[in-house]
């Protein structure tokens, strides 16, 4: 049965089948005349040597509707890591350029930030597309950008054509556009998103109420996702996590630059199979405990910055609540996996919502102790400001990396 519910104070874009790949392209391919789009990919050495990213590149090739796209190669040391990326992404043409981060002229220009007062010094996922987006906004044709990750096994061009055409059709006014879909296999995945995230959430409005920042979190179906749209003006002025707060602290960005009515999710109508990352209960600073620290961390430091009244009485409420309704949520998704023939660990999933549980406190505690947290990366309103030809930079050091070592 085709869902047309419309939760929470964003636009829900389903997924009804009732439009084919053909008709989406050539609406998409339309739009796009007038309102060009750029295509962000950051990739790690480790993950651009992988499967996935080879076939998203091949099928990207097809994806004319894609006016500019930037490789974000990070956490690549070697030559030989830009030259393994350029020998798959070459199929792509001149719209395509690698912008090496760990390369020569990558440091270079991170030092020249570092010593003009901006603290780039944090690698990782966040980093790579503040840099990108920086690269992008280089182009003042450019309207919209779409960040798009590099590990999905089952990618095909219908998933990107679908959050591209919010942002470019010319009767839509959208500044975000956040991907959802489903993530199972022979089992459901996600479950920092379907285990923490939705019952947090809903402690949190039940023990503090119904705050607008955490309303609008609610709202996103899969606020995880890695997937979205924005607009080029909204990433000039949005400031970007560094750690596994990106997907979070992108929200609370965009919570706080536009109104609600011009944010919407689109459904990508297909389960996504992504890279898993372990629970690491024994190493709780890594894999899905890492992950969950920093989400809950970024939350709360949100909620804080909007002048919202914090206790460690508040967070022992919300950590109760947050349990009833995770064992609830268990019992649901025990009943809809047996249902869709899925393997369910049911004493998995228990175990993983207690370690989240012990998050919570643990979360709550960084916070009190440093309310303010690492700073985020800088806007681009402000390099600009202070460096006007930074962007234009970052350009020619992609196309002098190509010259140089191809």
């Amino acid at each position: 049965m085709p869902d047309f519910a419309q939760y929470g104070p964003i636009t829900t874009i389903h997924e009804l089948g009732t439009v084919d790949r053909a008709a989406l392209e050539e609406k998409l391919t339309r739009s796009v005349r007038e309102s060009p789009i750029g295509l962000l990919l950051p990739i790690t050495a480790s993950d651009m040597r992988a499967e996935p990213f080879a076939n998203i590149i091949e099928k990207l090739v097809e994806a004319k509707f894609i006016d500019t796209i930037v490789i974000v190669l990070n956490r690549a040391d070697s030559v030989d890591d830009y030259r393994a990326t350029y020998e798959i992404t070459q199929q792509l043409g001149d719209r395509a350029r690698i912008l090496w981060t760990d390369g020569p002229r990558g440091k270079q220009l991170f030092n020249e930030l570092t010593e003009a007062g901006f603290d780039v010094s944090r690698a990782g996922k966040g980093r790579a597309v503040w840099t990108g987006f920086g690269y992008l906004l280089a182009d003042s044709k450019l309207n919209a950008f779409v960040l798009q990750d590099c590990d999905i096994v089952n990618y095909d061009n219908d998933m990107l054509m679908r959050l591209c055409l919010p942002m470019a059709h010319p009767s839509l006014d959208f500044d975000f556009c956040k991907a959802y879909y489903a993530r199972c296999t022979d089992r459901m995945h996600g479950r920092v998103a379907r285990l923490l995230m939705t019952p947090i959430t809903r402690a949190m409005i039940s023990v503090l109420g119904s705050d607008k920042f955490l309303v609008f979190v609610r709202s996103f179906r899969y606020p995880l996702a890695g997937e979205f749209a924005v607009s080029a003006t909204l990433a000039r002025s949005n400031r970007i996590p560094c750690d596994w707060g990106l997907e979070v602290g992108t929200l609370a960005e965009v919570f706080r630059n536009t109104s609600p009515k011009r944010v919407c999710q689109v459904d990508l109508g297909r389960a996504y199979e992504h890279k898993h990352q372990p629970l690491s209960l024994d190493d709780r600073s890594r894999g899905l405990m890492g992950m969950a620290g920093d989400i809950l961390t970024s939350i709360l430091r949100t909620l804080l910055s909007q002048g919202m009244v914090v206790t460690r009485g508040h967070l022992l409420s919300i950590r109760n609540s947050y349990l009833r309704l995770a064992q609830d949520a268990i019992r649901q998704y025990h009943a809809d996996a047996l249902m869709n023939n899925l393997e369910y660990d049911r004493h998995g999933e228990e175990q993983a919502i207690e370690a989240f549980a012990e998050q919570i406190t643990a979360a709550g505690e960084m916070v009190f102790s440093d309310p303010s947290g690492a700073s985020a990366l800088p806007t681009w309103t402000r390099v600009v400001a202070a460096m006007p030809e930074f962007s234009a930079r970052l350009r020619q050091c992609a196309d002098d990396d190509l010259a140089e070592y191809t």
